[in-house]
């Protein structure tokens, strides 16, 4: 055959020729329709993929993947022809380019169960059995929602759940260690919420309203906005709005650099809504403090905000609270809606360049922010921001514990959340961010 530009439908039947004889004929007769086909098309994604899945199968692995990074060239937006090029990789136990196939795979769909199901097999090969149960639980949970697999995934999902489940039995133990001290230090506390908040964790018993990423903590009243009086030193705060809006300013003006992206994950992580912010300064934010660390430069050129932070209450939780930083949203954005990663901690807003036209929901309740006036919500309630105007709009923001949670309760949500981070190390979820 000569080799000639050809049609989808032609490919589609040589691919198809090709996968036929390869489950029917003997190797040597199939190999022969195969480079007959080849040489017909010899850059046509779907025929390099058949022929590659035939040499992968009869054991020619390097000119498996050979032909895949070859049908790759072409096709570079397959998520199929990377998970194929990830599998000749990995019969070769090459495992740097298996890794990266899989990583090209998920960024081209995050929720790709094979792929999930692949890399979290690499994790385990690797000795990360952490890391491996975290990607098949995400892949599990694909399949729960919906997502469709075939019958020969279902080996693979069984051993997902079985890796999962002794992951999570693990982290528990893990747990009861990490958490006994507080726990005897408040024995004749009730700690009834907090036991809720530890087994929801841990999948062992389902919520029903407050809809946090990640640590959530029944039985706290769901109140979008909290009532001022629980907050006496609001007024200090506001106090404060005019020193803190120019610092803001000045930071932006002379310092537009340091603003960072405040949605900045990896192209394979499934950030849904976020996609058109991802990387993006329309939303940036300038921190002040950041897990838990202050930032010496920014607080520097930022002495009256600094001076201020330093008299309020904020979330303490060692590498993950409190974060503090001022937020600015660029004219004509919009947030879509979201939910934050807890509900242990609360958000407050401080106004700060409020141009007309920009608003801000939580749950029902809808409100225009006023500059010098804050408030603190419950960012586990959905809730979204728009700036409408031609400006920019600026407010400071900052976490602090949700008020409806007891001391004995902050010292065991802290204890938790330093445990799950020690347990999983730089293997596990972030659980402080958004």
């Amino acid at each position: 055959m000569n080799a000639t530009v050809i049609s989808e439908p032609e490919a589609r039947a040589l691919a198809e020729a090709i996968n036929q004889v390869s489950a029917s004929q003997p190797p040597a007769e199939a190999l022969k329709l195969v480079e007959m086909a080849l040489a017909r098309a010899p850059q046509q994604p779907l025929v390099l993929n058949a022929a590659g899945g035939h040499m992968h199968r009869v054991g020619n692995v390097a000119r498996a993947r050979e032909l895949f990074e070859r049908a790759i060239a072409s096709d570079s937006q397959s998520k199929v022809l990377w998970l194929n090029l990830a599998s000749a990789c990995r019969t070769l136990d090459d495992k740097d380019a298996e890794a990266a196939a899989l990583e090209k795979a998920l960024s081209i769909e995050p929720r790709y169960v094979p792929a999930l199901l692949q890399k979290g097999d690499l994790m385990e090969r690797l000795g990360r059995p952490k890391a491996a149960a975290i990607l098949y639980s995400a892949a599990i949970d694909c399949v729960d929602s919906g997502a469709k697999v075939g019958p020969r995934l279902e080996h693979a999902l069984a051993h997902a759940r079985v890796v999962r489940n002794e992951s999570t039995a693990a982290l528990e133990s893990f747990l009861r260690q990490q958490l006994a001290g507080v726990r005897a230090s408040h024995g004749a506390e009730d700690l009834q919420r907090f036991q809720a908040c530890h087994d929801v964790y841990l999948g062992k018993r389902p919520i029903y309203y407050s809809q946090p990423k990640a640590v959530m903590f029944p039985y706290l009243q769901a109140l979008e906005f909290f009532p001022r009086q629980l907050f006496p030193w609001l007024s200090l705060l506001e106090a404060a709005t005019s020193d803190i809006a120019a610092e803001a300013m000045s930071a932006l003006e002379a310092e537009r650099g340091e603003f960072r992206p405040y949605i900045d994950a990896p192209d394979s992580a499934p950030i849904d809504q976020w996609g058109p912010l991802n990387h993006s300064l329309q939303w940036s934010v300038y921190h002040l403090w950041h897990d838990s660390r202050p930032i010496p430069a920014h607080l520097e050129k930022c002495p009256k905000t600094a001076a201020v932070l330093k008299q309020l209450p904020l979330c303490d939780i060692e590498l993950y609270a409190p974060g503090a930083y001022f937020s600015v949203l660029q004219p004509r954005t919009r947030l879509p809606p979201h939910t934050g990663t807890t509900n242990t901690r609360s958000i407050v807003h401080l106004p700060l360049i409020i141009p007309p036209g920009c608003g801000f929901r939580v749950g029902s309740q809808i409100r225009q922010w006023q500059r010098g006036q804050a408030w603190v919500f419950d960012d586990s309630i959905e809730h979204e921001a728009w700036n409408d105007s031609d400006q920019v709009r600026i407010i400071l923001l900052f976490d602090i514990w949700n008020p409806l949670l007891t001391r004995a309760e902050q010292d065991l949500v802290r204890s938790l959340t330093i445990g799950i981070g020690r347990f999983y190390g730089d293997e596990g979820p972030e659980l402080a961010s958004r």
